[in-house]
């Protein structure tokens, strides 16, 4: 078994709720699970660090930083529209927001699931479809909450992968596969660093990166779940993994 302490490091940022009466952050394991059996070392960022001067001590120690998914979703003054979101997380928002500058300038690895996809696309002066079940162009991409958890997270419809993009290189040899859906938001417009990398059948954005970075993806499904099952989902946590080993080497020359 190899050295964990030798693992490269990858920062997870939490998510906040009230637990009988208190604020609480949390993370869920399928993350951390995922990072592990991909060869890294997790460590949880709590709100907090969202202070500039502390980030900049802190983001040394990082060699890849993990988006989430979340129940909550991002305020929608952040991508220039009126109104609230009932389940906002402004701590979240906080922190994401001022990593993903901090991923720009330092050409740190990312990896963004679901609501870390669209915080992405938000950080790079991209737009968001609020409520896409409104959209009836567009499939149901919620999951059922009444369903087992194996079903929710179940494949629930096909994505196309664009040709040259960080995912063809990932997944060679792999343009359609099919994926699990559990948002009610999702990407809108893209800004102009922002590659678009997938699309579900009805035209949903499903996967971009950045054009001018050495590994930053983001995916609308959620390959953490029981990632070790499903060869696609290793391959994007590999490839993350690797990306952030060869970061890490990168530092220490």
């Amino acid at each position: 078994m190899d050295n964990i302490f030798n693992r490269p490091i990858i920062g997870i940022v939490m998510c906040r709720y009230r637990l009988n009466q208190h604020l609480t952050q949390t993370l869920q394991e399928k993350y951390l699970n995922a990072v592990v059996a991909a060869g890294g070392l997790p460590v949880a960022l709590p709100h907090a660090l969202a202070e500039p001067e502390i980030l900049e001590e802190l983001l040394p120690h990082l060699d890849g930083i993990l988006l989430p998914g979340s129940p909550s979703n991002v305020q929608p003054h952040l991508y220039g529209e009126n109104g609230d979101e009932p389940d906002a997380d402004p701590g979240r928002d906080e922190l994401s927001l001022a990593l993903m500058r901090l991923v720009l300038n330092r050409r740190i690895p990312l990896f963004a699931i679901c609501r870390g996809m669209q915080e992405m696309v938000v950080a790079t002066q991209g737009t968001l479809h609020r409520r896409l079940y409104e959209l009836p162009e567009l499939l149901e991409h919620r999951e059922d909450h009444d369903l087992p958890l194996e079903q929710q997270y179940a494949p629930a419809h096909e994505v196309n992968v664009q040709d040259g993009g960080l995912l063809s290189q990932l997944l060679p040899d792999c343009n359609k596969f099919w994926v699990n859906s559990l948002h009610g938001q999702g990407a809108k417009t893209l800004g102009s660093s922002v590659r678009l990398e997938a699309q579900a059948a009805d035209g949903l954005v499903e996967a971009i990166s950045l054009y001018d970075h050495p590994f930053a993806l983001g995916v609308q499904w959620h390959p953490e779940w029981n990632s070790d099952e499903y060869a696609l989902s290793r391959l994007l946590f590999d490839g993350f993994i690797t990306a952030c080993k060869n970061y890490q080497k990168e530092k220490r020359l």
